[in-house]
């Protein structure tokens, strides 16, 4: 079935090209991508349905819903998607590698700064101001993406309650399945159907005895394959896995989450950083390849059977209503982040100063938006 794209006409390219013009990107999306996942989704819609028209923004909508229903770092999982619907299973790992190669090789810097001097660099000036910056690249994409995801006012009412669960402490997961299912039962109710057929994220979880890297890689594996929520959620799987077991101190852990943190790309980094902590190189290697290759799996086992959910009224009605959830916990995440962000005048001038000038200057570059706030942020911090 051909996949859904934008209007516009696009250059055919061949095969070894479409890889490098992916590898392009997402090395330059895995060097920039800085606040989280709700953020890098919103850079990636802008790259690749705006500018690249890889896709039309309903099928990159789609592509967010099902990756929400799978463990792993959701902004990695998408650019797997992303390279698979451009280049098929080659362009998949190429998008996947090359987004996560940036992060790996700053956050293992850092852990060998750390592991060789006992502390970090002083690197918070230079950062000071990109999350600020970043909430306004969250706002555009929470604004386009909900355009498209609320085709009914019954979507509206589940993406408001969504929302309002959501920011009074239900788990994000727990109320993007109970929007599916709620959207599933509604249309089930419109056609008189009393059959409901449910829909079930794969996942993997158990140990296995090890020893050494293995030990390292194992330990990962399962923390990567059955891992859902934010980076706090995964300080509370590693805080079960290393620091109850006396392998890591939670100051070691702390510094580690933070890391992943103010580092670009996903969070999941943190992973190189421990594993450099815990057996040298090869340990980084091993946590590395743990906890990302789950994602890479999933997204192979995911991708193809999009299109059947897309063809299937039932699961489209299921889609819909996880779609218009996942715009809901974009809200929600951008709402967390500007609480814990804009906190000072200067952080509150840099996020009103890029909210304007993404809703003036649609078509400007989200790359621009980050410098913008990281050089403003660093000026406004010497202040």
């Amino acid at each position: 079935m051909p996949v859904p794209r934008a209007q516009g006409a696009v250059k055919k390219m061949s095969q070894k090209e479409k890889l490098v013009d992916i590898a392009k990107l997402f090395l330059k999306m895995g060097t920039i991508s800085f606040g989280g996942p709700a953020a890098h989704i919103a850079m990636m819609e802008d790259e690749v349905v705006r500018k690249r028209k890889w896709m039309s923004q309903e099928h990159f909508l789609d592509l967010i819903g099902a990756t929400n229903l799978i463990p792993g770092p959701n902004s990695t999982e998408m650019t797997m998607h992303c390279g698979y619907e451009r280049a098929g299973w080659k362009g998949l790992i190429v998008a996947g590698m090359s987004f996560l190669i940036p992060a790996i090789l700053i956050t293992g810097f850092f852990a060998w700064f750390y592991v060789s001097y006992g502390q970090l660099p002083a690197v918070k000036p230079f950062i000071y101001g990109i999350q600020p910056a970043v909430i306004a690249i969250i706002v555009m994409a929470a604004y386009k993406l909900g355009k498209k995801a609320l085709k009914t006012w019954q979507l509206g009412v589940l993406g408001f309650l969504t929302i309002t669960v959501c920011i009074f402490g239900l788990s994000e997961v727990l109320a993007l399945f109970t929007c599916g299912f709620t959207g599933l039962l509604l249309y089930f109710l419109k056609t008189n159907q009393s059959k409901l057929k449910s829909f079930l994220p794969f996942t993997i979880a158990g140990a296995l005895p090890f020893g050494g890297s293995l030990k390292i890689l194992l330990t990962f594996l399962k923390v990567g394959a059955i891992l859902y929520g934010s980076g706090y959620v995964l300080f509370a799987f590693l805080e079960a896995e290393l620091v109850a077991n006396n392998l890591l101190t939670r100051q070691e852990l702390m510094d580690a989450i933070a890391i992943g943190q103010f580092t670009p790309g996903p969070v999941l980094s943190t992973a190189t950083f421990i594993g450099y902590q815990l057996n040298g190189f090869s340990g980084a290697v091993m946590a590395t390849l743990g906890i990302f290759l789950p994602s890479f799996l999933f997204v192979a086992f995911l991708n193809p059977l999009i299109p059947r959910m897309q063809k299937s009224k039932p699961l489209r009605s299921f889609l819909d209503a996880v779609n218009i959830g996942a715009v809901a916990v974009i809200i929600v995440v951008c709402l967390q982040m500007a609480r814990e962000t804009t906190t000072d005048w200067r952080m509150m001038l840099i996020t009103a100063i890029t909210l304007i000038i993404v809703f003036v200057f649609k078509k400007l570059n989200s790359a621009y938006i980050v410098f913008f706030g990281a050089l403003f942020g660093y000026v406004l911090s010497l202040i």
